[in-house]
């Protein structure tokens, strides 16, 4: 019998000073305007990036020629505190519907202008031992300057509204 390796998550955490509800909007409604459309995994042009704002919602991509490719699926949706995505991608960075790693974004009213995010990204083992540490050592590089993009983001929108 062969036991399963445990990879480590990999935990980001982030502040901003804007209130809790714009926060998560800004993480959610807004990922449009703070996602990379350069860091797209469905092979085309990207339009937009999207979430779909409920339970069962997805992450998606929109291509300029309009085919849609899921990233991620909502399993757990309590705005304007948490969300929990199953993350369906392949350590190649390609669309894969049977992947489950799991991303679980937390917001915390540190008081009523500061929000404290808490991003975790786990369950890596779920891709395999090889392929689950690729993915790891990609994603624990590659949230930081996501996460700054955000927090720059939710900053703008927080001081001009």
């Amino acid at each position: 019998m062969s036991e399963r390796v445990m990879i480590a998550p990999v935990q980001k955490q982030v502040q901003v000073r804007a209130p809790i509800d714009h926060a998560f909007a800004v993480f959610t409604s807004g990922l449009n305007r703070w996602w990379p459309h350069t860091h797209g995994v469905g092979g085309k042009p990207i339009s937009k990036v999207l979430i779909e704002p409920r339970l069962g919602g997805r992450w998606l991509e929109i291509a300029e020629d309009g085919t849609q490719t899921v990233v991620a699926t909502i399993t757990l949706w309590e705005p304007p505190q948490r969300f929990v995505m199953l993350w369906q991608i392949d350590a190649q960075w390609k669309p894969d519907a049977a992947m489950r790693s799991e991303v679980d974004v937390r917001f915390f009213a540190e008081d009523a202008e500061t929000t404290r995010v808490e991003l975790v990204h786990h369950k890596f083992e779920t891709m395999g031992e090889a392929a689950g540490a690729s993915m790891r050592r990609d994603v624990d590089g590659g949230w930081p300057g996501l996460l700054q993009r955000f927090v720059a983001e939710a900053e703008r929108r927080s001081s001009s509204s």
